[in-house]
């Protein structure tokens, strides 16, 4: 399978779009309670699930945490924009990105800049020495731009199915 083919959407069904919204709602969620809900025997629902981290559709099964019951848990998104735009450039920055645990979500962009990242760190203290001493050093890096989270007012991992 070449690399484009990765990318191609499967064709789901309604069963497979309720199926992933029940799971994306709570992955916890048993094959048995899962098969009542959708009014089908476990088998087809077993191996609809199988199938789902076979092809790559469910990626991983994480916890969801309650970041305001951790401590040192500050938001910054980061648009950052390189000194160009070549691919061996942006690679290089991909690359280097996704060894740094405190980015936790990157996306290249269109638009003005050329990545928007979501950093968690400690405080305004730890976040300046991430972005001179991390973000600033990675490869490619012209400017920096930073954006400070106040409130979270929603945050979902719930992907809506078309």
């Amino acid at each position: 399978m070449n690399k484009k083919e990765n990318f191609l959407p499967l064709k789901l069904d309604t069963t497979d779009k309720r199926l992933l919204e029940l799971l994306q709602q709570d992955s916890n969620i048993g094959i048995k309670e899962l098969a009542k809900r959708l009014n089908l025997t476990k088998t087809p629902i077993y191996e609809r699930v199988k199938r789902y981290l076979k092809d790559g559709i469910i990626k991983k099964y994480v916890a969801v945490l309650d970041t305001q019951k951790v401590k040192g848990s500050m938001f910054v998104f980061c648009s950052v924009s390189l000194e160009n735009q070549k691919l061996e450039g942006i690679e290089k920055f991909k690359k280097a990105v996704e060894d740094i645990p405190e980015v936790i979500e990157c996306y290249l962009m269109g638009g003005v800049n050329d990545f928007l990242l979501k950093v968690v760190v400690e405080d305004l203290q730890s976040y300046h020495l991430f972005s001179s001493g991390k973000l600033a050093a990675l490869p490619n890096v012209s400017q920096i731009k930073s954006t400070f989270v106040l409130e979270e007012v929603k945050r979902s991992t719930v992907v809506p199915l078309f």
